[in-house]
């Protein structure tokens, strides 16, 4: 019974580890801009090369 009680604070100590980095995250501005990095594989950043 005792591994019981280990068990649900170490559960409740990583929630708190995970929750922790997601606020972190967020005032970190890492959720800030979620619509440009779905299309910028459609923005053609190769410039051709010159013939000289």
């Amino acid at each position: 019974m005792n591994i019981l009680y280990f068990l649900i604070g170490c559960s409740v100590v990583m929630a708190l580890f995970f929750l922790a980095a997601f606020f972190w995250a967020l005032k970190d501005g890492q959720h800030d801009d979620v619509h440009t990095p779905a299309v910028r594989i459609l923005f053609d950043d190769d410039k051709p090369e010159e013939a000289e």
